[in-house]
């Protein structure tokens, strides 16, 4: 069955929620950002959910974002499987990246603020994140699912 054109952006769109909240990792003094300043330009696309998760001065614009597509979206079985399975892995991702977020920020920084390891670790998830997004855009423009080891079965288990 082939998958429009519409569904296959809209696909895509969503994947630059979890890129959004994974462009922290790469910030700071010594982050990927700043060792290797073209990747600056891959922000650009994730602008409109950066903004989104700044509406409010406590920055619950991301998580408003996050029940509007949980239940807007694919929860409602009137939305074509295609965008449905695309907007759940990327809830995921994000879930992942928040866990991520408070270890590596919460446990690891107060400890080894600065050090090698610390900035590894941020590295390594702002990389693997920008490939789950090069991989699922490409994916998405095929028009097939981006089957991610682990997520993608949690996935279905939950859209079926």
């Amino acid at each position: 069955m082939e998958i429009p054109v519409w569904q296959r952006v809209l696909g895509l769109l969503i994947y630059l929620m979890p890129w959004s909240d994974a462009i922290r990792f790469g910030m700071g003094i010594n982050g990927l950002f700043e060792q290797i300043p073209m990747l600056r330009l891959l922000i650009y696309p994730a602008l409109p959910f950066l903004a989104l998760n700044q509406l409010d001065r406590f920055g619950l614009g991301g998580l408003l974002l996050f029940f509007v597509l949980l239940f807007a979206v694919v929860r409602n079985a009137e939305v074509p499987y295609f965008i449905r399975f695309n907007t759940l892995q990327a809830l995921l991702i994000n879930i992942v990246l928040i866990a991520l977020s408070f270890a590596i920020n919460g446990i690891l920084a107060p400890m080894l603020p600065g050090s090698l390891l610390f900035n590894t670790l941020n590295s390594a998830v702002l990389l693997a994140v920008l490939a789950i997004w090069i991989f699922a855009t490409i994916e998405c423009v095929r028009g097939r699912e981006a089957d991610l080891p682990g997520i993608s079965s949690a996935v279905r288990m939950q859209l079926y």
